[in-house]
């Protein structure tokens, strides 16, 4: 993995000096009677590792000064970390940037900010410098732990655009916010190879590389000394962390080392990809008490025609194989997925054997797509002969699909008894999450959100379980 740059301590510190510099900054002008204490908004769009970087960035915000709120109207730095997936969550973020035009001129001493997948993209970058003039930070994925400087920069100097092509970045020691008290993010890798013809990815995040797995422990041990409760691990193939490396660690091994920590914690991944998903994984899950018996395991078409024009290196039958191999192994396991409706190509005959495999497999749940050609991608350039209405209608009879199969399953879990963790207190009821990546609904205290429970299964529903707590554990 000769590509990866593990930024010296000695660049953090030159960090943590810029963030003194910020600090000052604000110090400055709240002397002058112009401004508190400085507050940032910091909106994410898009995935689970969006999330984990919005923390590190909120982590060097707090060393900063700053405190945080969720009103633009009130902040001093607004900062959107945004996500290039799909074409909808980028409309969005373009919309809602135009709509904090008003506060810049209302408060011209606010700075409005864009990071993440996003920006990395060429197209993206030249539409904010030429029809967002208001947006004085914009910054890319590789460049996260330069945030302070960049920042400091922005404000002292002017516009500051900085997205470097440069990948293969890993920065440690990033000062960390955590959003929750009981369920942490860890991120194990960065990037991908997969190279799949529909996905933006690997272009805005990079190539696949491994954080040292000593680090990786010692960070699950520390969210464990601190009372977390679920430690999920991220990646954009989790199942290849350590390919190219010279610490001989593994997927599977890795889960073992984390599950070796003494503590009452629950250990979730996120996300795999079936060509790399193995025996020996589906092995060490079997063998790892403290491992969620769930599995994300993202199919996205039912035809072989369709996954080899999609580039996502297996087939219907090696998937299916191993769903059956998982479930000889680990009785009871769930399985959620990723699937795409109307990729360039697909005909009815190719969208009838993705629903016949979401019958034989038995999702507990899908995350569900229509095809969005992203630029810079082969997909974007393919043939697509199926008008939308013909797309939309198939993606209906999928998920009319799906809530048959979830309902059939909810229906079959009522009576049942099952250990869960209380994770939300809303309109009067708890919502608690089975191991199996289910939720239940329940009565009780707000008070024990972040405690587990022994939950009783009362009735269920396609998308939701009820139930009443048996026992707080």
């Amino acid at each position: 993995m000769s590509n990866i740059r593990i930024i010296a301590p000695e660049e953090m510190e030159r960090q943590r000096g810029y963030g003194e510099k910020v600090r000052a900054y604000y110090a400055a002008r709240r002397g002058g009677g112009e401004y508190g204490a400085p507050l940032a908004c910091v909106r994410t769009y898009g995935c689970q590792q969006n999330v984990s970087d919005s923390e590190h960035i909120k982590g060097m915000l707090a060393e900063m000064g700053f405190g945080f709120t969720e009103e633009p109207e009130q902040a001093d730095l607004i900062l959107f970390n945004t996500c290039a997936v799909r074409e909808h969550a980028q409309d969005r973020v373009f919309g809602n940037v135009g709509a904090l035009k008003n506060i810049k001129r209302r408060r011209p001493g606010v700075l409005i900010g864009l990071c993440g997948c996003m920006v990395q993209q060429e197209h993206v970058a030249e539409k904010l410098k030429k029809s967002y003039p208001f947006v004085g930070l914009v910054f890319g994925t590789h460049v996260l732990h330069r945030f302070p400087e960049l920042l400091y920069e922005a404000l002292t100097d002017g516009r500051v655009f900085e997205r470097p092509a440069v990948d293969g970045v890993i920065a440690e020691d990033i000062p960390i916010h955590r959003d929750g008290k009981f369920k942490a993010f860890l991120p194990i890798m960065y990037g991908c190879n997969n190279f799949c013809t529909y996905c933006v990815v690997p272009y805005v995040r990079g190539r696949e590389r491994s954080r040292d797995p000593d680090r990786i422990v010692e960070e699950a041990r520390q969210l464990v000394r601190e009372g977390y409760r679920e430690i999920t691990l991220l990646g954009q193939n989790v199942n290849s962390y350590g390919k190219g490396a010279d610490h001989g660690v593994d997927f599977p091994e890795l889960l073992r080392r984390i599950n070796a920590i003494e503590g009452d914690f629950l250990i979730r991944f996120m996300t795999s990809h079936p060509k790399d998903a193995t025996p020996r994984l589906f092995d060490t899950i079997a063998a790892c008490e403290k491992v969620a018996r769930h599995f994300h395991l993202p199919f996205q078409s039912g035809s072989n025609r369709v996954l080899k024009a999609m580039n996502r290196g297996y087939t219907r039958e090696q998937y299916l194989d191993l769903i059956a191999y998982a479930r000889r192994v680990i009785p009871g396991i769930s399985f959620t997925s990723d699937v795409i409706v109307g990729f360039p190509g697909e005909m009815r005959e190719d969208f009838e054997q993705t629903l016949s495999l979401i019958r034989e497999v038995g999702f507990t749940s899908l995350f569900t797509f229509i095809f969005s050609p992203r630029d810079g991608t082969p997909a974007a350039k393919m043939d697509d002969p199926v008008p939308a209405e013909e797309k939309s209608a198939w993606f209906r009879e999928m998920t009319a699909a799906q809530e048959e199969i979830a309902a059939a399953q909810s229906a079959a879990m009522v009576g049942q008894t099952r250990r869960a963790l209380i994770e939300t207190a809303e309109n009067g009821y708890l919502e608690a999450r089975l191991p199996e990546n289910i939720v239940v609904r329940v009565e009780g205290d707000p008070a024990l959100v972040g405690r587990r429970a022994e939950v009783e299964i009362t009735g269920a529903r396609s998308w939701i379980l009820l139930g009443k707590i048996a026992e707080v554990l």
